[in-house]
């Protein structure tokens, strides 16, 4: 991460942290400049008013460079040529100041699974278990056959079991930001993975917390 607001770049660093990932900061363009050239990232959360050298022109050094790690712009310069800029320039994706964190973490997250950031390890809840390596899932000893989007809905929320994420959340996490259909389609989905993943016992792998929304048991 790149950014010189120290408050806002503690919050962020630890709140990605309590999410899982590890996060390094630099709080001026050189150094950010020199830490993603050096470095090993799979993401780059990039300020755009820096000192020593601006967002703008750290993310074109990079590009220029040949580094091609995925890069969210996050920064107050909220003006569409700002933004127009930003992804002329080689950035990804474009989120202003104040955010949301949850958000944040959905871009975050949606940035990696489309440029395929690292081999992410297993991951379980209960019995059921997924290899987003692989994109293939299991409940018990069985696999279960999703779609694409099914996969990334159960993902989603198998990453964060035991939480209770809200409608949004899973709209904003797993469809593109820009989707302007039915936000129904989130329940949809859900109906799927209950008639893939139940057994029939009457209980339910992902819970409905009504009025605020659903919960993967962990």
């Amino acid at each position: 991460m790149v950014e010189d607001d120290v408050k806002i770049a503690t919050a962020v660093k630890r709140g990605l942290e309590a999410e899982g990932f590890a996060v390094e900061v630099a709080f001026d363009g050189d150094n950010g400049f020199w830490l993603a050239t050096e470095g090993s990232y799979d993401l780059i959360v990039l300020d755009i008013m820096l000192p020593k050298r601006n967002g703008f022109q750290v993310c074109r050094d990079i590009r220029a460079a040949g580094d091609w790690t995925p890069i969210l712009m996050l920064t107050a310069k909220d003006g569409k040529l700002d933004e127009a800029e930003a992804l002329d320039t080689g950035a990804d994706d474009y989120l202003t100041k104040p955010f949301s964190f949850p958000v944040l973490v959905s871009r975050v997250r949606a940035l990696l699974r489309r440029t395929g950031g690292g081999s992410p390890a297993p991951v379980t809840a209960g019995d059921v278990a997924i290899e987003p390596a692989r994109r293939q899932a299991r409940r018990g000893d069985s696999d279960v056959q999703l779609t694409a989007r099914e996969f990334d809905v159960l993902e989603y929320l198998i990453r964060r079991a035991g939480e209770v994420i809200a409608k949004r959340e899973i709209l904003a996490g797993v469809w593109d930001f820009d989707f302007v259909g039915d936000p129904n389609i989130v329940e949809v989905y859900i109906g799927r993975l209950r008639r893939k993943l139940d057994d029939g016992d009457g209980s339910s792998v992902i819970e409905t917390v009504r009025g605020v929304g659903y919960r993967m048991v962990p």
